[in-house]
C-alpha cells in the first residue's frame, strides 16, 4: 500500500433550505417529538368509538386505530399545488395524526355510524367522499371521513381526551376491499405508462361492481328484517340462557324497525336476561308487553337509529329500573345506564 498521502476530498455541503422546505422541517422535527406521546390517546379514542357504537347497539365489522408515522406525516406536509405547499401550518392543518377507521356490513350503517359521532362527538369535519366521486359522474374512491373533537363534559373515562381530535373513516367492508387493494398496487406496482388507463378503467369497472354488490347486501338485509320469522332456531337444552340466534331472530319480529346489532351483542344481552331470571322467548315476550315501546323512544330521545340490543337494553332497563343496573353483567357501565334511568323515570314526556 503506497504511503504517498492523498489530498482530502472536501465534504459535500447540504443545500440551503428554501423558505417553503423550512415550515415544513420545522412542523416534521414537531411532529417527531409529538408523536410518541400520541399512541395512549389514540387507543382511547378507538376504545370510546367502539363504546359509543356498542351504547347505541350499531352494527359493525371492526374499530380499528393507528397514530400517524412520522414519515407519512413529512410526505404529507411537503405535499404541493402548483409548486406551492398544501399545508401552511401542517401541525395544525394535518387533522389526521390519530385515526380510527370503522368498517361497517352495509352501506346505511355507515350512516347510522355517522349520526352516533354526531350526537355523542363534536364534528368538526365531516365530508362522504362516496357522495362527490358520484357528483363528478364516476366511480372510485367511497367513504365517510369525519373530523371530531371530545368536549366537555367528556364521557366516563375519557377525560383526558377533552380538545384532542381524531380523523374518523367510516366505510362498508367492501369499499374498504377496493380501497385498500387500489393503494396496495399503486403503491408496490410499477405499471407502465401505456398500461395506466387500462388500470384506471379496470379500478373504475371494480368500483361500479362493488357499489352494486353495496347495493344488493343492503337489498337483502332489510328483506330480512321485513320478513317476519315463522319459527325460532333449536336450543340447546343444557344451556339455560337464550341462544344469541334466538334472540337475534325474536328481536328482528320484535323491533322490526331497528337495525340489526353486532353478532356478539345478542349472546351478552341474553346473559343479562339469564341473570334476571329470563330463560325463554316466551317469558320475554309476557315481559316486554309491560312497556310501551314508543314511550321509551320518546323519552331516550334517539339521534341516530338504535340497534335491536340496544332498544331491548332500555326496554329492561325501563321494566327493572335500579335491579338492572346493578347487575353483574352491567357493571363496566353503571354511569352510563344511571344517565339513561334517569331520561326514563323523568316526568317530561314530551
Amino acid at each position: 500500500m503506497s504511503s504517498q498521502s492523498h489530498p482530502q476530498q472536501p465534504r459535500p455541503v447540504p443545500a440551503p433550505a428554501t423558505p417553503s422546505d423550512a415550515p415544513v422541517r420545522a412542523a416534521v422535527r414537531s411532529y417527531a417529538a409529538l408523536q410518541p406521546s400520541l399512541h395512549g390517546p389514540t387507543a382511547l379514542f378507538q376504545q370510546l368509538v367502539t363504546d359509543l357504537l356498542d351504547e347505541a347497539g350499531i352494527n359493525y365489522l371492526s374499530v380499528d386505530g393507528r397514530t400517524k408515522s412520522v414519515a407519512s406525516f413529512a410526505a404529507k406536509a411537503a405535499r404541493t399545488v402548483e409548486d406551492r405547499p398544501l399545508y401552511a401550518d401542517p401541525m395544525r392543518e394535518i387533522t389526521d395524526q390519530i385515526g380510527v377507521r370503522v368498517i361497517t356490513y352495509v352501506h346505511s350503517d355507515v350512516a347510522a355510524v355517522a349520526e352516533v359521532f354526531e350526537d355523542q362527538l363534536a364534528v368538526l369535519d365531516d365530508r362522504d367522499m362516496g357522495l362527490e366521486t358520484a357528483s363528478e359522474g364516476r366511480f372510485g374512491y367511497a367513504s365517510r371521513h369525519l373530523l371530531v373533537a371530545v368536549e366537555e363534559p367528556a364521557p366516563p373515562s375519557y377525560e383526558e381526551l377533552v380538545g384532542m381530535r381524531a380523523s374518523i373513516q367510516v366505510r362498508t367492508v367492501l369499499q374498504h376491499a377496493w380501497a385498500e387493494f387500489e393503494h396496495d398496487v399503486r403503491y408496490k406496482g410499477t405499471v407502465p405508462e401505456e398500461h395506466a388507463p387500462d388500470l384506471d378503467r379496470r379500478f373504475t369497472l371494480a368500483a361500479g361492481l362493488l357499489e352494486l354488490a353495496d347495493q344488493e347486501f343492503s337489498a337483502i338485509r332489510a328483506r330480512l328484517q321485513a320478513a317476519a320469522p315463522q319459527s325460532q332456531p333449536e336450543s340447546d337444552p343444557s344451556d339455560p340462557r337464550i341462544s344469541g340466534q334466538e334472540l337475534a331472530t325474536f328481536l328482528a319480529a320484535q323491533y322490526a324497525d331497528a337495525g340489526w346489532s353486532h353478532t356478539d351483542h345478542y349472546g351478552w344481552i341474553a346473559g343479562l336476561l339469564l341473570e334476571l331470571g329470563v330463560t325463554s322467548l316466551d317469558e320475554l315476550a309476557a315481559l316486554l308487553t309491560s312497556v310501551d315501546p314508543e314511550a321509551v323512544i320518546r323519552r331516550m330521545g334517539y339521534k341516530y337509529p338504535a340497534g335491536a340490543v340496544r332498544r331491548l337494553d332500555d326496554a329492561l332497563l325501563a321494566i327493572f329500573g335500579q335491579q338492572y343496573v346493578e347487575l353483574t353483567g352491567n357493571a363496566h357501565r353503571v354511569p352510563l345506564l344511571q344517565a339513561r334511568l334517569e331520561k326514563l323515570l323523568s316526568d317530561d314526556d314530551s
